[in-house]
């Protein structure tokens, strides 16, 4: 059995809308796209290509993969070290307006209920499913229990609203910390487990 591992750069006040570029999703208003590009250093850089690298797949909501799959194929030769393993492992969409086949390599569409079609392929055998991203798929995701391990990058910056992963809905989900780091930009990098903390 595998797991899911939500991997997001947060800001302090639970944002994850728009990290990394002006124009990558303008929806609500949300004015501050690209806020978290300047926290990254060495140390946050090196954990983000661990986890694409270990990663025996990707789940991605349809912004996220069309987003991914207008730019990765494409990368620079410097950036190949990640677009090689997000072009060729597979990746498994939620959308309700794709259809297979996917232009992206290795790119299929989830059929029939998203909530049914995860819990199947973490019944598989093989290294665990990465989310990136993905705001809606992972807020449906938390809501059924399906997320084994939260990997945050949280950087000392507050946005003021955007979209969160986190639903206002009274629900009390407690984590566990099962590693923790701070970085020289003074980020915490913090992945946490569903269960008492």
């Amino acid at each position: 059995m595998r797991k899911v591992i939500v991997n997001e750069f947060m800001s302090l006040d639970g944002v994850v809308q728009a990290p990394g570029a002006a124009d990558e999703d303008v929806s609500g208003g949300f004015a501050h796209g690209g806020w978290h590009l300047g926290y990254f250093d060495d140390l946050s850089q090196k954990r983000v290509l661990e986890s694409i690298v270990e990663a025996g797949g990707f789940l991605l909501g349809r912004r996220t993969y069309e987003i991914f799959a207008s730019y990765w194929p494409n990368a620079s030769e410097e950036e190949q070290v990640i677009a090689e393993p997000l072009n060729t492992k597979p990746k498994y969409v939620a959308s309700t307006t794709l259809t297979d086949p996917l232009d992206w390599q290795n790119s299929t569409v989830l059929q029939g209920d998203v909530e049914e079609a995860v819990a199947t392929l973490k019944r598989e055998d093989g290294d665990d499913l990465h989310v990136i991203g993905s705001t809606e798929l992972v807020q449906m995701l938390i809501e059924h229990g399906l997320v084994d391990e939260f990997r945050l990058m949280i950087d000392p910056v507050t946005l003021g609203g955007g979209k969160r992963i986190f639903h206002d809905d009274g629900a009390l989900r407690p984590l566990r910390l099962v590693d923790g780091e701070v970085t020289s930009t003074g980020a915490i990098l913090a992945t946490y487990a569903p269960g008492n903390s």
